[in-house]
């Protein structure tokens, strides 16, 4: 017997496409299942920049992180990541939206205005559930 577990074994055998959620009974996209087809999303980046600009909040804090360690030693950036981890898990009821102020106060973006909170305003959001479902899926009911 093969010392390799079951899911390799089937990752040589069968082809992995054929049960992807986008290829349907006939080699069609399912929409139902796979949401609609989204071709910005399927795009390489254009430019260099375009990566690190998307990582720019975790580049960020991993600088902030490396020269507080550098600095004030391993205890500083230890103790700042778990207040982020402690304030990241502190959230609302799942139909509720939550601003994060902490953790924007924590990460020192309280006082930045950017495109997202002008124009992202919770009010007008177009996602909006039934309570009741949302609990009893987030605990597991459903």
């Amino acid at each position: 017997m093969n010392s390799r577990g079951l899911k390799a074994q089937l990752k040589d055998s069968v082809p992995i496409e054929d049960f992807g959620l986008n290829a349907g009974p006939y080699g069609v996209r399912d929409t139902l299942r796979g949401g609609f087809s989204n071709v910005k999303s399927e795009l390489l980046p254009h430019h260099p920049l375009e990566v690190s600009e998307i990582n720019f909040q975790l580049n960020k804090n991993q600088m902030n992180f490396a020269t507080l360690r550098n600095i004030q030693g391993l205890s500083a950036p230890l103790k700042l990541q778990m207040e982020y981890k402690a304030v990241k898990q502190v959230q609302r009821l799942p139909f509720l939206i939550s601003s994060n102020i902490a953790l924007e106060t924590l990460q020192g973006n309280d006082e930045c205005l950017g495109f997202e909170d002008i124009l992202n305003d919770p009010t007008q959001s177009e996602v909006m559930g039934e309570p009741h479902l949302m609990m009893e899926y987030k605990l597991g009911l459903l």
